[in-house]
């Protein structure tokens, strides 16, 4: 075999898809952790005694843990590797989850689902970075969008062991519910044993033997690091380098994309059964449409990831936007129409939301290099979470104090919002090498101020070395 084939134009082998499937487990640990509270807290709240204020502030607890562990976990996955950070967030999940069996007021079960917020904010970088670095460049695409299948997955099993544990329980039932993400943090965390490090990360670091190493432990011993392309203009790259240098604009097109994605989804996810309800679906009707739309937005984010090489991530993104916004206004409209009606509109912003959410880890991993790509992807969930534990804690004194209507407007705002900043910032990626994507090249302009801001920094740099 050549030496000069790229590692992204290696075939999808073993490797590929058991590394798959431990990254995309911090995902179902997501939808999961974000998903059962809702269910769970209508047989908490009588017993905590919470009011409206208080239920809001707990479903929205584990988003603000996100914003903060975004932060942190993109921080540190940049700084001391892909490979130390993916174990943080498996053991915080055992932890704290098991830890929410006994407590005894809101305020206690607050701290504790901002601390599983704060592991779930880690998995996004480094669970995402890891993928993305490994992965050839056929299968870069689907199997970063098989991270939010992977979400809904978690978020339909939610219901379901909610349901059966709520039921046979008795008064401890929500507790046990609560409890059970410990189970599969447990598992998460055996399954990534053995996990070697990102070769891409250890070349940043200028730690090339390291690279070779795992170079040919995964792919064989005909490669090296001369198979791995990489970005060479010679300039190293910060956390601050997300703001300037011509990556500021497309930091701000991730982060509103994602947030115009993500809050609508959130907002209905954590009070499904009260949304539903306030469309007039009660008892039966409300429990299982609340299982059925979930499973439709795993078809939604299945159907987007078959999708997302053929059709491409912008024009992908541009419809997903228009037609769920579309269902959401529709649901304000008609929002006393039949029990079918609902289900089918509401069904419907299930299925098209799916583009967009499956380009939630597709584009932050593809349009910044190895440097700041896990910075890039923690930052986007941090800010995307302000949005989403907002319109949680909002949703059930939007619905008291507005009506299902207006909230169902103001959710269709949010993702016209979305489509507007799409059509006019989103690039294509879909026929790029990684190195490519990432690549300010791609953009004349600010290309131009990027190649402006390294000969202005040469200088200094090359009086600093010989100091």
């Amino acid at each position: 075999m050549s030496t000069t084939i790229s590692i992204e134009d290696v075939p999808f082998n073993r490797f590929h898809k058991i590394l798959t499937v431990r990254s995309v487990g911090g995902l179902f640990v997501d939808g999961y952790v974000l998903s059962i509270i809702g269910v769970a807290l209508a047989t908490l709240s009588p017993q905590l005694g919470l009011d409206a204020f208080w239920q809001g502030l707990i479903a929205a607890s584990a988003l603000v843990g996100i914003f903060v562990g975004g932060f942190i976990g993109g921080a540190l996955t940049d700084k001391l590797g892909r490979r130390l950070l993916y174990f943080v967030g498996p053991v915080m999940f055992v932890a704290f989850s098991v830890a929410q069996f006994w407590v005894q007021s809101g305020e206690q079960l607050f701290a504790l689902r901002f601390m599983i917020g704060i592991a779930v904010g880690i998995e996004y970088p480094v669970a995402t970075a890891f993928l993305v670095e490994f992965l050839p460049k056929k299968q870069r695409g689907p199997c970063l969008a098989s991270l939010n299948v992977m979400w809904f997955a978690g978020a339909a099993a939610a219901f379901i062991v909610a349901e059966s544990l709520l039921h046979v329980g008795g008064e401890n039932g929500w507790r046990w519910t609560l409890a059970s993400t410990a189970v599969i943090g447990a598992l998460l965390f055996i399954i990534r044993l053995g996990t070697p490090e990102s070769p891409r990360w250890l070349m940043s670091k200028g730690r090339h033997s390291e690279a070779e190493a795992v170079i040919r432990r995964v792919y064989g011993p005909r490669f090296s690091l001369a198979n791995l392309p990489e970005n060479r203009d010679g300039r190293k790259l910060k956390i601050r380098d997300l703001l300037h240098a011509g990556y500021g604009k497309r930091m701000a097109f991730v982060s509103i994309f994602w947030t115009c994605s993500v809050t609508p989804v959130f907002a209905v996810y954590a009070f499904a059964p009260r949304v539903l309800d306030a469309l007039h679906l009660s008892g039966e009707w409300a429990s299982y449409g609340s299982i059925a739309i979930t499973l439709l937005f795993v078809v939604g984010c299945v159907l987007a990831m078959r999708r997302v090489n053929t059709l491409g991530r912008r024009k992908l993104l541009i419809r997903s936007f228009l037609w769920s916004a579309l269902a959401l206004l529709l649901l304000g409209w008609m929002n006393n129409g039949p029990s079918l009606l609902i289900l089918a509109l509401f069904g419907a912003y299930a299925v098209c939301i799916g583009g967009a959410q499956v380009l939630q880890f597709v584009y932050p991993n593809e349009i910044f290099p190895t440097e700041i790509r896990a910075g890039a992807v923690g930052f986007s969930a941090s800010l995307s979470r302000i949005g989403a534990a907002a319109g949680t804690w909002l949703i059930p004194l939007s619905l008291q104090n507005l009506g299902i209507a207006s909230t169902m407007y103001i959710a269709a705002g949010i993702t016209l919002t979305g489509l507007v900043v799409s059509w006019l910032m989103a690039p294509e990626t879909k026929d790029l090498n990684l190195d490519d994507a990432a690549s300010l090249s791609t953009d004349p302009q600010a290309y131009a101020r990027y190649r402006d801001t390294i000969q202005s920094e040469r200088p200094r740099s090359a009086i600093n070395d010989r100091i």
